[in-house]
């Protein structure tokens, strides 16, 4: 199973196209700051589709959080900004333990990142609109399961 995890598309939504169009992926999760574009982005696949509202989703009826399984891995998508992801991802693994979770996905910082805390992921795919980490491609995630129902995520770059 290929899982695309994006964020911070930002109404800019060209890259998700492309993304779209090379993975062709078995469902699709957006950590948030879609600015209105869920309809758009609903209607490029024809797989399951697990959106968030982020802090710049004004007047959106999303959910600020969603939970949802992946195989046998229970899995949330949260943006990121009420759980402080700026100052770091304790609060998320803290919320994970809490939660009986195995993989939080975030977005928020616009920056991709896999941590890993026992059997705890927290990933984030960076942005496919604005990214900010050193080089400032644009970013997402692919979370694949292999034969064996294990976990594995790519950070990939356009």
């Amino acid at each position: 199973m290929k899982v695309l995890i994006v964020s911070d598309t930002h109404r800019k939504n060209d890259n998700y196209f492309k993304v779209v169009d090379m993975h062709k992926p078995d469902m699709v999760v957006h950590c948030g700051d879609i600015e209105g574009s869920e309809y758009a982005l609903l209607n490029a696949v024809s797989c399951p589709v697990y959106m968030v509202c982020g802090n710049n989703d004004f007047f959106s009826e999303l959910p600020g959080e969603v939970e949802f399984n992946v195989g046998k891995y229970k899995c949330m998508a949260t943006h990121g900004h009420r759980y402080y992801v700026s100052m770091g991802t304790e609060r998320l693994f803290a919320e994970a333990r809490d939660r009986g979770l195995d993989v939080i996905m975030y977005g928020h910082t616009h920056k991709p990142e896999i941590k890993r805390e026992g059997n705890i992921y927290v990933v984030n795919p960076g942005s496919l609109s604005y990214p900010r980490q050193e080089g400032r491609k644009p970013s997402y995630m692919i979370m694949e399961l292999d034969r064996f129902e294990e976990l594995h995520f790519t950070i990939a770059y356009l």
